[in-house]
């Protein structure tokens, strides 16, 4: 029990940040599409940000979890084992970087955002920075520096909110006189009107230039290191790891790349009957996709603990039976943030989004699902990654992204966006199966299989008949919403009450 403790103080640690996080980072979904209420405006956000992903799993190369499997073989030799992790980011990433700068106009053209050359360099910039702190954090991570990890993750998004705050609120409103007339001189020296809304990037570019002063004390010790024989070893560890990790960014940014070349112009229309253009769409799309992510908090907030954590513990014979009992508890906690999000997505919609972008709202649910199977497989994928076995990770993770694009493709010309969420959705049901199937060969878990499908399916059926039977008024809907998520909350405590009365008799004992 212990372990288990610890396990979940680190991961509720991790996910008290990253819950907040993402909850300050929320606050830009309504800033932005207010601010830009037409969703073409942001359409290019959606296209650039979606790259940047893709970038930096091919910097970082897979080099965190190798610094991860290296460290905790060998903990005596971790400054060694961080400065040759760190070199290796940064000569993979230091000339790509170079590259995009100086390729950055004709890259605009073959993306087909003329005008701005600009953001694709601060783009270059942003993913250079996340790339190459990839490993401080990862040694905060290894380090057990939980604290000092999430206290400068809160001061970047921080930082990333006052920054859009300022550039799209503030300067917009002092220079047209709303308010501050005073500061107009000062507004007027760095802000422009025309960059519009290349100033998210630039929010997000000098945010996250502050990680080198933040993480100062991290880099201590780091020498450039670059010898071949070891470098070969970290390499040939990491590679597949990347590769998985490239196939997995493939399969969740396949509709983001794909939607506004593959879907027929005038497919959608707005409220009043105006047709959108497929830029409208992407804007829409991605900006509702965003609001799916609740569930990434969990997966995420768990990865964060949950890699150090087994690979510390690799050689523990009772690790498979602590893994099962994480995963069903991970599903649980899962399965509560979609129905509790699905259910309300009606009055989070009208809470985040601008009128303009709520029609895609009906994609969050199963956006959602998707992600919770991703999660899971994230989750029971520890087993290629303890048995040194990544390779399978990889053939996953290809396996998925090869239904993605081939779903993205016949799907979005008939379906539109919904065609992307099938695509999503059954890509991440399709390496959760194989991952499971071929773990019980070569690291056999005890899960309990009947469990999770039973909160699956009863989660499933409660959201599909709050959707089949809407209620328009939402001063009804939202306290009907909640009392059914409540019950639904009750009914699971219910179930597993033989597994929490040990805890809280525990914690009865502790207080008296």
């Amino acid at each position: 029990m212990s372990t288990f403790k610890k396990l979940a103080g680190d991961t509720a640690l991790y996910g008290v940040s990253t819950i907040l996080g993402r909850l300050l980072n929320y606050i830009l979904v309504p800033i932005q599409t207010y601010a830009f209420n037409q969703p073409k405006e942001l359409s290019s956000n959606v296209t650039f940000y979606s790259y940047i992903a893709l970038l930096l799993v091919i910097y970082t190369f897979g080099l965190e979890t190798a610094f991860f499997r290296f460290a905790a073989r060998k903990p005596e030799l971790l400054t060694k084992t961080f400065s040759e992790t760190l070199s290796l980011v940064l000569l993979i990433t230091l000339p790509s970087t170079a590259l995009l700068l100086y390729l950055a106009p004709d890259i605009t053209v073959w993306l087909n955002y003329p005008g701005q050359t600009t953001f694709i360099r601060w783009s270059a910039l942003i993913v250079a920075i996340d790339a190459i702190t990839a490993i401080p954090f990862a040694r905060l991570r290894v380090q057990n520096k939980a604290r000092q990890f999430v206290k400068v993750k809160m001061l970047n998004v921080g930082l990333v909110v006052l920054f859009n705050i300022f550039f799209l609120v503030i300067c917009p409103d002092v220079s047209s006189g709303k308010y501050l007339t005073g500061l107009q001189p000062f507004v007027n020296l760095v802000y422009d009107p025309s960059i519009g809304p290349g100033y998210i990037f630039l929010a997000n570019l000098l945010a996250n230039a502050c990680y080198f002063l933040l993480l100062r004390n991290t880099f201590r010790g780091f020498q450039f290191r670059f010898n071949w024989p070891e470098a070969r070893v970290l390499f040939v560890y990491a590679y597949p790891i990347m590769l998985t990790g490239l196939a997995n960014v493939i399969n969740i940014l396949t509709d983001r790349l794909f939607l506004r070349h593959y879907l027929p112009e005038g497919f959608y229309t707005s409220a009043s009957g105006v047709a959108l253009t497929n830029e409208d769409a992407l804007g829409i799309y991605g900006n509702c996709f965003k609001l799916s992510v609740f569930m990434a908090l969990a997966t995420q907030s768990f990865r964060f603990a949950a890699d150090p954590f087994f690979f510390s513990r690799a050689d523990d014979k009772n690790s498979p039976e602590l893994l099962a009992r994480v995963t069903k508890w991970f599903i649980i906690v899962c399965v509560l943030i979609w129905v509790g999000v699905s259910l309300n997505v009606d009055i989070i919609g009208v809470a985040m989004l601008a009128p303009a972008y709520r029609q895609g709202l009906v994609i969050v649910p199963f956006l959602l699902l998707g992600n919770l199977f991703l999660g899971v497989y994230q989750n029971i994928g520890l087993w290629f990654k303890l048995t040194d076995k990544t390779k399978f990770g990889t053939i996953f993770t290809v396996v998925g992204a090869a239904i993605t694009i081939t779903g993205n493709i016949l799907l979005i010309p008939v379906m539109g966006y919904m065609g992307c969420v099938i695509a999503f959705l059954t890509s991440s049901f399709v390496m959760l199966a194989l991952c499971y199937a071929f773990g019980n060969r070569y690291y056999p878990v005890p899960y309990n299989i009947r469990s999770a499908t039973l909160y699956v399916l009863g989660a499933g059926l409660l959201i599909l008949g709050v959707w089949l039977f809407p209620i328009e008024n939402l001063w009804i809907a939202v306290p009907v919403h909640i009392a059914l998520f409540g019950l639904f909350t009750v009914l699971v405590l219910l179930t597993e009450r033989d597994t929490l009365q040990p805890v809280l008799l525990r914690f009865q004992k502790r207080r008296v």
